[in-house]
């Protein structure tokens, strides 16, 4: 004979029924959008009374994104998922991303970040302290510990080279406005490999000024390289918004310069070479952010060129409206040293004020600008522009999310 409910068994299933109910009403109401019918704000209830991330993502989202966040079958959700419809429980998919994008897409709903308008506006339904919980619970949905996490990929400068590993496109101009006409290019594919590393493949080409008249272009000095983590931590407290996040990551790495250029010609150094350095960002707290990047350059044959040390730092913060989730501007200033190791040889010492902006509404296409100006040692230094367009196509097509 089954035993009875008593009370308490009783509560709890109305509880769980009426988070059954909650969850299958809000994906419903994300359908009426696909098929025309009233509005959203109609559709979702007032308000949802509830405290913590699991109660709150068990009645919001588990109807469309599953109990673990890998995604409701289409039986039982009721339309295709989308190219771009996230699965919470794989670590490579949810923990590169930033807070502050998941809040849009919740608050705003998917067309406002260039995502399906299956994911509805939850504005007037969750309270943003509530929006929080509910994100903190589903980047718990990675089990896999030791993902570094989005909230420490700061925006990439035009020098310094960034520790956080990234699956990115991106192109740079460099053009001479004082000294020697010179146009130089590069194009850096970049792609993570597991939790720990990246591939990085530049490929250097411009054009130089000849003085017999014109230019001449060509391709430089490939570069192969693999980026590794040492350490990563984001220092979260529940009091404390991801605005205020503080933490670092630092990363070495090393890379391969092929002889692929050409000396007489200003392509490079047409000689083969080594070269390692680390990375150490630091988040300050209010989106302010420091970069360092240290390294050597070590060519086979000195001879050719002189081993040589460097030194990059930038410091920024990012600025965005729209209550911290609009459009992203990220000013920053670097500071860059350069020392060949020669008896007798000076620092050379550049300053680069610079900005980067997010373009489209999905914010994976991103373009920066700065001017290159030397501290010291200015006769024959040239000054440049600097410009890059970046994609990280990571989080979706070239063409996706405007």
């Amino acid at each position: 004979m089954q035993k009875p409910a008593n009370g308490s068994e009783i509560n709890q299933g109305i509880k769980s029924e009426r988070i059954l109910w909650s969850g299958t009403a809000l994906c419903m109401a994300a359908l009426l959008i696909l098929a025309g019918r009233q509005a959203l704000s109609e559709d979702l209830p007032r308000s949802l009374n509830l405290h913590g991330g699991k109660a709150i993502y068990d009645a919001a989202c588990v109807a469309c994104h599953g109990t673990k966040g890998e995604g409701t079958p289409k039986t039982s959700a009721g339309f295709d998922p989308p190219n771009s419809f996230p699965h919470f429980n794989k670590c490579d998919e949810t923990t590169p991303e930033f807070t502050r994008d998941y809040k849009a897409a919740i608050r705003d709903g998917g067309p406002a970040r260039g995502f399906s308008t299956i994911m509805p506006s939850f504005s007037g339904v969750l309270t943003s302290a509530q929006m929080d919980e509910v994100i903190a619970y589903l980047r718990g949905l990675c089990k896999e510990k030791g993902w570094p996490v989005g909230e420490l990929n700061v925006p990439r400068a035009l020098l310094t080279e960034k520790a956080f590993p990234e699956s990115e496109t991106i192109l740079t101009a460099t053009v001479n406005t004082k000294g020697p006409p010179a146009i130089a290019n590069e194009l850096v594919y970049e792609r993570v490999l597991g939790k720990l590393d990246q591939l990085e493949v530049a490929l250097p080409f411009g054009w130089v000024h000849k003085g017999s008249g014109g230019y001449s272009g060509g391709l430089g000095d490939i570069a192969i390289g693999d980026k590794h983590i040492l350490y990563s931590h984001l220092n979260e407290s529940p009091y404390q918004s991801a605005y205020e996040s503080t933490g670092s990551i630092l990363s070495i790495q090393g890379e391969v310069v092929l002889a692929t250029g050409d000396r007489k010609r200003g392509l490079g150094a047409g000689e083969p070479s080594l070269g390692v350095f680390a990375m150490y960002d630091r988040l300050l707290g209010h989106q302010a952010f420091m970069q360092i990047q240290t390294g050597i350059n070590i060519p086979r044959h000195t001879e050719f060129g002189p081993r040589s040390l460097y030194l990059r730092s930038a410091f920024g913060k990012s600025i965005a409206g729209d209550g911290n989730l609009g459009r992203l501007w990220s000013p920053m200033v670097e500071i860059i040293g350069n020392r060949d190791l020669t008896s007798g040889t000076k620092t050379d010492w550049d300053a680069v004020p610079e900005f980067q902006v997010t373009i489209n509404r999905r914010q994976h296409i991103r373009a920066a600008v700065g001017y290159l100006m030397p501290i010291n040692d200015t006769s024959g230094r040239p000054q440049q522009i600097i410009a890059y367009f970046l994609w990280d196509w990571f989080d979706g097509g070239l063409l996706e999310g405007w």
